[in-house]
């Protein structure tokens, strides 16, 4: 947990047994927070909503990244684009059922599981091994091939333009252009081959997806 105050003012104390570590609310605190290999980051805005949304800024630019949830005041929902930065928002003295759903939501979306693999319904990503495999058949891709599949089938459902592939996937010091999406997309879809390409959708005008299965 990122924060600048104590975290049991922002989880309620009560049956919800977690194992918390907190370290300040900055940029420079990152590092440290990562290198415990959190399962989920949670971020204090309430106190200080700016620099809350510069550190989560931060973190979607690492590739080794776990999910994260912001507590918010209802007032600043609308000051920042949280949704470009966070998985989940809190609104701070949420009630204990309200933190375990969000959670859980949070961890069946990334795909969290016990272990560390991905399914998308054929689909099979393990995040540790960078293996990938469609149907018991394994897939050769690129480290940002992977990357992009991963970032998507986290996510199945959601739409995505491509500049905001481009900021989560390559990151905010990329300086190609949104057409390294596509090209990306073409070669995902080339090596799931015809009976699976599916499972990457575009969404004309706007983006791409994956099927929801």
């Amino acid at each position: 947990m990122l924060t600048d105050r104590s975290p049991n003012e922002v989880l309620p104390a009560g049956a919800l047994v977690l194992e918390v570590k907190a370290e300040p609310l900055s940029v420079a605190s990152l590092d440290d927070a990562l290198a415990l290999e959190p399962q989920l980051l949670v971020v204090d805005a309430a106190e200080n909503a700016g620099q809350a949304h510069a550190v989560l800024r931060a973190l979607r630019s690492r590739l080794a990244r776990p999910p994260a949830i912001a507590v918010v005041e209802r007032n600043e929902l609308d000051r920042f684009r949280w949704e470009e930065v966070v998985d989940e928002v809190l609104y701070p003295g949420a009630p204990e059922a309200e933190i375990r759903l969000r959670f859980a939501i949070v961890r069946r979306r990334h795909g969290a599981a016990g272990d560390s693999r991905i399914t998308l319904g054929p689909l099979t990503l393990d995040v540790d091994t960078y293996r990938v495999s469609v149907q018991g058949r394994a897939l050769d891709l690129t480290f940002k091939e992977f990357e992009l599949l991963r970032f998507l089938a986290e996510r199945p459902g959601r739409v995505f333009t491509r500049p905001a592939l481009m900021r989560e996937v390559w990151g905010y010091d990329f300086y190609g252009g949104t057409r390294t999406v596509d090209v990306h997309i073409r070669r995902l879809r080339a090596k799931l081959g015809p009976a699976n390409e599916g499972l990457i959708e575009t969404v004309r005008g706007v983006g791409y997806r994956t099927a929801d299965v």
